[in-house]
C-alpha cells in the first residue's frame, strides 16, 4: 500500500473498531461505571495501573479495587484515613501488592490535596516539558514525592529511561481524547489529543512493523517516538486514534 491507501485502511479499521462495543470487554469499563470527572479519572489511573497481564484477571482485580475504595473512588481518595488503609491487606495483581496499592491511596490523596488533582498534575508536568512523554517523567516525580517504598516506583513507567509508558499513555488516551464513538471520555481538557502517544504493546507493534509504519524492534520509548511521527503524518490532532487500528488488526489477527 502506498501512503495515502495505508491513511484510508486504518481510517477504516479505526471506524470498525472504536466503537461502545468495545468496552464490556476491556478494563476501561470501570471507569464508565461513573459519571464524576473525579471519580472517572482515579479509578482509570487505577485500572491502567494494572492493565497488564490476562484481561479476565484485570478486571477482576480493578472490580477489588473499587470495593475497596466502597465504590466511590473521589470521596474515598480524598478522605480516607491511614487505618482504612489496612482494607487492601492481602490485595494482589500481579507484582502489584497491598503494599504498593496503599502508597498509590496516599500519593493520590496528596496529589488532591496539594496539586488540583491527576488532570492539573499531569498538564503542570506537561506544559514544563518539552512533550508529554517528558512530563510524563516528571508527572513520575510529583506522584512520589511523598514518603513511599522504593519498590512501588515501578509501578509509574519513565519514557526518560526509554520505558514505552504504555499503561500511562493509554489512561492518557482515555482522559484526553474526544470523539463520539464513546469509548474515550475526552474529560481533560488541559492537555491536548495532539500530544498523546499511542500506547504500544505487542499487538501495536507487531502490527504497525507490517505495515511499514514502525523498524524497530523493541517496543520502547524510542519505538513510540518513532510512530508518533508517522501517525502525526497520517492525524497531527488526533494521531492516537490509530491505536483503534492497529490494536484491533492485532487482537483480531487480521494480518
Amino acid at each position: 500500500m502506498n501512503r495515502k491507501e495505508l491513511k484510508e485502511f486504518l481510517e477504516a479499521k479505526v471506524i470498525q473498531y472504536n466503537t461502545s462495543d468495545f468496552i464490556p470487554h476491556d478494563p476501561i469499563q470501570i471507569p464508565h461505571r461513573f459519571d464524576d470527572k473525579e471519580d472517572i479519572e482515579i479509578s482509570g489511573f487505577l485500572v491502567a495501573t494494572i492493565a497488564w497481564g490476562n484481561r479476565k484477571s484485570i478486571i477482576n482485580n480493578a472490580n477489588r479495587l473499587m470495593e475497596l475504595m466502597d465504590h466511590a473512588p473521589s470521596d474515598f481518595i480524598k478522605n480516607f484515613e491511614e487505618k482504612d488503609l489496612a482494607r487492601f491487606e492481602g490485595f494482589v495483581h500481579r507484582t502489584f501488592n497491598s503494599q504498593d496499592a496503599q502508597s498509590f491511596m496516599r500519593s493520590l490523596q496528596h496529589i488532591y490535596a496539594h496539586h488540583d488533582g491527576l488532570e492539573s498534575a499531569f498538564a503542570k508536568a506537561y506544559h514544563t516539558e518539552a512533550n508529554l512523554q517528558e512530563g510524563i517523567s516528571a508527572f513520575k516525580k510529583v506522584f512520589f514525592e511523598i514518603k513511599h517504598p522504593a519498590r512501588t516506583e515501578k509501578h509509574v513507567s519513565d519514557p526518560v529511561k526509554n520505558s514505552s509508558a504504555k499503561r500511562i499513555n493509554m489512561y492518557l488516551r482515555w482522559m484526553v481524547r474526544k470523539d463520539q464513538a464513546g469509548v474515550d471520555f475526552g474529560i481533560w481538557d488541559k492537555i491536548p489529543s495532539s500530544s498523546l502517544s499511542l500506547p504500544l504493546d505487542v499487538h501495536t507493534g507487531n502490527i504497525a512493523r507490517k505495515l511499514g509504519l514502525l523498524k524497530r524492534k523493541q517496543n520502547d520509548a524510542k519505538a513510540v517516538g518513532e510512530l508518533d511521527l508517522q501517525l502525526r503524518k497520517f492525524d497531527p490532532d488526533d494521531p492516537v486514534k490509530y491505536d483503534y487500528a492497529l490494536f484491533g488488526l492485532g487482537a483480531f489477527k487480521e494480518l
